[in-house]
């Protein structure tokens, strides 16, 4: 007769980690990858209300004005005479992106409509003023 030998362990079995933290890399880096980055101005303001706002989907470029009429765009302070060149590099970045305005109620009309205008002539298509719904 032959006898069939058994095998016996020469220790307790080992759970290799290495792909499983691989596994958990990837899925961090594809969801770094894919989230959006919200945008913000860069101030806290106090925004107008009013009955007819409506809430934009699309990506929008978002430069705020202080009741001071300090002008603010991605966290930072620039000139109004900037706002231009700012808007157009951001319009390069995503051509189909509208701006809004994100101005204090107090803030001042003129530099209101000027940053408007510089918005305008860095070829916005859809310049808005955010206000909130009442």
């Amino acid at each position: 007769m032959i006898q069939a030998k058994r095998r016996r362990s020469a220790g307790p079995i080992e759970l290799n980690m290495g792909p499983l933290m691989d596994l958990v890399f990837l899925l961090l880096i594809f969801f770094i990858v894919t989230t959006t980055f919200v945008k913000e101005t860069g101030i806290e303001v106090h925004r107008p209300s009013a009955k007819t706002a409506a809430k934009q989907e699309k990506s929008t470029i978002l430069i705020g004005v202080s009741k001071e009429g300090t002008v603010y765009m991605e966290n930072r302070v620039i000139d109004v005479r900037s706002v231009r060149a700012n808007v157009e590099k951001a319009l390069s970045e995503s051509p189909e992106a509208g701006v809004i305005v994100v101005a204090d109620k107090k803030s001042n009309t003129g530099t209101v409509v000027n940053v408007i205008d510089q918005c305008r002539l860095a070829g916005a298509k859809g310049v808005s003023i955010a206000a909130k719904l009442e």
